[in-house]
């Protein structure tokens, strides 16, 4: 352990527990400045990340993604997991879940001046956000590993704004309030899905960092009772990753689907399957060609066949041929 612990956090850069309790407090040290920069910097950067969602500029997400504060309370709460400090991470689980609800509300409020919602449900920066799959977990838990190393390391603060890009909470947030100011609540529970993930996946991480680099032996004696905090956490990591898993699954199932759907309309000339989609219970297939298509009822039972629990197929089927 010492070995691994000079090498991920080196003794000469390693900030102390007064340190990090300073940045990641907002009550202790000047209060009133701090709280005021995290609620300013939080509102505002909600009014950009829902601006470049309705907007569809990457660029401007990207900008919300800087800016936003709400990963001081994150991290605070894997520091008052490590150090058994109630108060610490019931200020800070208080500030994240306050967070949650002043983004989504912002959201909802410019939703409603939409003048054509579902143009806004079909863009990229909302389609990108509503169906996250195992492989955001992974790059969450990776970048809440570099988001604890930065914040307690002096020489490595430099990297924050990219872990900001790269964890992304007040998006998805933003991404919540338009759907469901829109009235699409599936696509926003896909939304907060993806945030959870971050959010559970950067507690974690930072508290497994925080642990290895010792702070927990800072900490005083008598505060010392984590086991059920390390079990809610391990009990919310599964409850984000069974989704995402769902959406990994469905993923893979649907490009079996359009496999099968290629083999039904082989002997169809020109006809093609432009998309296919796996939503819950229902399997959409597009396909371009003739007016006359194969037996829907064949490709029915092979669809039956690759997913467990025989989704409805829908066929979305436009007459013509593409032409070169």
């Amino acid at each position: 352990m010492p070995a691994m612990l000079s090498f991920l956090v080196p003794q000469e850069q390693r900030r102390s527990l007064d340190e990090l309790t300073d940045k990641l407090d907002l009550s202790v040290g000047q209060v009133a400045s701090k709280r005021s920069a995290f609620w300013i910097m939080l509102v505002m950067s909600a009014v950009i990340a829902i601006s470049g969602v309705i907007g569809d500029s990457t660029a401007t997400v990207i900008g919300a993604m800087i800016v936003a504060p709400l990963s001081i309370p994150i991290l605070g709460v894997a520091l008052g997991v490590v150090t058994g400090r109630g108060p610490l991470l019931g200020r800070s689980l208080l500030l994240v879940l306050s967070g949650i609800v002043v983004v989504v509300a912002l959201g909802f409020l410019f939703a409603q001046v939409l003048p054509n919602p579902v143009n806004v449900l079909s863009n990229a920066q909302v389609v990108g956000r509503t169906s996250p799959k195992l492989m955001d977990l992974t790059a969450a838990i990776a970048t809440g590993i570099v988001a604890a190393i930065a914040i307690t390391r002096r020489d490595v603060g430099d990297v924050l704004p990219g872990v900001a890009i790269a964890i992304s909470l007040v998006p998805p947030l933003g991404v919540v309030g338009v759907c469901l100011g829109s009235h699409a609540p599936a696509l926003a529970g896909g939304a907060f899905v993806l945030f959870a993930s971050n959010v559970v996946a950067m507690i974690i991480t930072s508290t497994i960092v925080l642990l290895i680099a010792g702070y927990a032996g800072e900490a005083d004696p008598a505060t010392m009772r984590r086991g059920r905090a390390y079990l809610v956490l391990g009990a919310a990591l599964v409850l984000v990753a069974i989704p995402m898993m769902l959406n990994s699954l469905s993923t893979l199932w649907a490009g079996q689907i359009a496999d099968a759907a290629g083999d039904w309309l082989r002997d169809t000339p020109d006809a093609q399957v432009m998309d296919v989609t796996l939503h819950s219970d229902v399997a959409t297939v597009s396909v371009l060609g003739p007016a006359q298509l194969p037996p829907r009822e064949e490709l029915q039972r092979k669809v039956d066949e690759l997913v467990p629990w025989d989704p409805k197929l829908v066929i979305i089927h436009t007459v013509g041929g593409r032409v070169q």
